[in-house]
């Protein structure tokens, strides 16, 4: 079962940059890619609670601004030898407005 929720304009997140919406339960970070591609994951660092959305964006990926850690925002898996992972979220973008599966 789906709950898409409209989250922001997509021009309001710059290229190479995020932005952080709220719930009730957690901080969500939204990142834009190069490409034009919104992904969403819990803004938090599987490895010290580094807030993500402070992160470096490269391609797919983030680089949490603690120690490094590089986040695939694909499937919020750690790369590299560290290991663990972070909650991901669904994301589309219709008529320039992004919307986020919670």
């Amino acid at each position: 079962m789906s709950n898409w929720k409209e989250v922001v304009a997509l021009d309001d997140i710059p290229a190479l940059g995020s932005r952080v919406i709220r719930t009730k339960d957690q901080e969500i970070a939204l990142f834009r890619t190069s490409d034009d591609n919104v992904f969403a994951v819990h803004n938090s660092c599987p490895h010290a609670g580094g807030v993500l959305s402070e992160g470096i964006v490269h391609g797919h990926k983030v680089t949490c601004p603690l120690h490094n850690w590089v986040i695939n925002l694909e499937d919020g898996e750690a790369q590299g030898v560290d290991e663990g992972s972070t909650a991901c979220f669904e994301t589309k973008i219709e008529s320039g407005v992004v919307y986020i599966n919670l």
